[in-house]
C-alpha cells in the first residue's frame, strides 16, 4: 500500500506494510538511493532492529555502517547533531552516501536535519517505528533539533525519498507511547475529516489492541490527509499550518516540563483540547465538539489537564513559538470536528487567562 506524496521533483512514496524491514534493500533500490549508507538508530532499537537491517543491508551488497544514538527526547540537540557529524566525516563519507532514519520522531527529526546539512544535503529514507512517527514527523521534510528554550527552533525542511512503514514495529510500543500517537492521529480527524473522527470513536478498541487491519486504515488515512496538505504547503506558508493544532499550547508544556518528561503526543493532546475550548469560547464549535474531543483522549489514556505551571511561564514559552511573528501568535482553532482555521492571537495574555483562573502566582 502506497501514498503519494506530490511535490514536483521532491515527490516521494509513503510505503505501508507489515513486515517491511525484510524488504529494505529493494525498498532503498526503487528510490535508488547511494550504495554507502549510514543507518542511524539508538540504543533501544539497536537491540530490536540494527544489526538485522545492516546485516540484510551489507548482505544486498551496500556499504553500509550503523550509527547508534542516546535515546530519548532530552537527546534532540545540536550535541547528538555533532555525533553523527563526527561519525559520518570519522567513517569517510562523502556526498556519493545516504542516511537511513530507523526509529521514533526523535530520531526522524534529528537524523532528517544531519542529512539537509550534512556535505549541504545528501540523501535519507524515514523508517518510523512509532506510531507517532508514522502519522506525523516522518512525512512532510520538517527536520529539527530542540533548543533549552524552545522546541524544534532550530531546523530545515528537507524532504526524504521514501517513508517506510511496517506496522509490525508497533509490536515493541509500550502502551503509554502507543497512546501518545494516537493524539496525532486524533489531530487529522479534528482538523479535516469528521468521518474519520467518527470512525476512531468506533475502533478504540482494535487500534490499542493492535487490531492490523485497523492500523493500516488510522495510518493510511493519517498520511493521506498529511500528504495532501504537504504537497498544497510544503513550506507552511497557509494550510500546511493547520497540521499545529494542538501544539502551541502543547509545546510549551513539554519545554516547561522538561524534554521528555512529557511524550509529544501526551502534551498535543492537551494542546488540542485546549485549542478547543478556545474555539468554543470564540463560537467556532459547540460544547458536545468539545466533549467529543475530550471523551475521545481519555478513552485513548491520554491525558486532558494542563500541568500546574505558573501562568507566566506558559505564556512566555507560547511567545517564544515559532508561529509569533511581531508578537502575534496565529493558532490553530478547529471549526467543529473536521474542520480549522488559522486564528490570530493578538493578545496571548488576555486568550489564555481564564484556563489558568486559581493558578496564576
Amino acid at each position: 500500500m502506497t501514498v503519494d506524496v506530490g511535490l514536483d521533483d521532491r515527490s516521494y512514496q509513503i510505503v505501508l506494510s507489515p513486515g517491511l524491514l525484510s524488504e529494505l534493500p529493494l525498498q532503498l533500490k526503487a528510490a535508488a538511493l547511494p550504495g554507502k549508507v549510514a543507518v542511524i538508530t539508538n540504543t533501544d532499537l539497536d537491540a530490536l532492529y540494527g544489526r538485522k537491517v545492516l546485516e540484510s543491508l551489507v548482505t544486498a551488497g551496500y556499504d553500509a555502517d550503523l550509527i547508534v544514538l542516546p535515546e530519548g527526547e532530552e537527546h534532540k540537540t545540536l550535541t547528538t547533531l555533532n555525533l553523527i557529524y563526527d561519525e559520518l566525516i570519522g567513517l569517510g563519507y562523502d556526498r556519493g552516501c545516504s542516511l537511513i532514519a530507523l526509529g521514533g520522531g526523535v530520531i526522524g527529526d534529528t537524523v532528517g536535519f544531519a542529512a539537509a546539512t550534512f556535505l549541504r544535503g545528501v540523501p535519507f529514507v524515514q523508517i518510523p517505528t512509532s506510531l507517532l512517527a508514522q502519522v506525523d514527523s516522518s512525512v512532510g521534510g520538517k527536520t529539527a533539533v530542540n533548543h533549552p528554550l524552545g522546541k524544534n527552533l532550530i531546523g530545515a525542511f528537507y524532504q526524504p525519498k521514501r517513508v517506510l512503514i511496517d506496522i509490525d514495529t508497533l509490536k515493541t510500543l509500550d502502551r503509554r507511547e502507543l497512546a501518545s500517537g494516537m493524539a496525532e492521529v486524533i489531530k487529522y480527524g479534528m482538523i479535516r475529516d469528521g468521518e474519520f473522527f467518527s470512525w476512531l470513536e468506533d475502533s478504540v478498541g482494535p487500534l490499542m489492541a493492535l487490531e492490523p487491519q485497523s492500523l493500516m486504515t488510522a495510518i493510511r488515512r493519517s498520511c493521506q490527509i498529511k500528504a495532501e496538505i504537504v504537497a498544497a504547503d510544503e513550506r507552511e506558508q497557509s494550510v500546511r499550518a493547520l497540521l499545529n493544532f494542538g501544539h502551541t499550547f502543547g509545546h510549551a508544556i513539554e519545554s516547561l516540563a522538561g524534554y521528555g518528561q512529557w511524550r509529544h503526543g501526551e502534551a498535543v493532546a492537551v494542546g488540542m483540547l485546549v485549542a478547543a475550548q478556545i474555539a468554543q469560547s470564540r463560537r467556532m464549535c459547540a460544547e458536545s465538539d468539545v466533549l467529543r474531543l475530550r471523551t475521545l483522549l481519555q478513552r485513548f489514556e491520554l491525558p486532558v489537564d494542563f500541568p500546574s505551571f505558573a501562568f507566566d511561564d506558559y505564556i512566555s514559552a507560547m511567545q517564544r513559538d515559532k508561529k509569533v511573528s511581531d508578537g502575534t501568535l496565529t493558532m490553530v482553532l478547529n471549526s467543529g470536528i473536521g474542520k480549522a482555521e488559522l486564528v490570530r492571537i493578538v493578545d496571548i495574555r488576555a486568550e489564555f487567562e481564564r484556563f489558568f483562573q486559581g493558578r496564576k502566582d
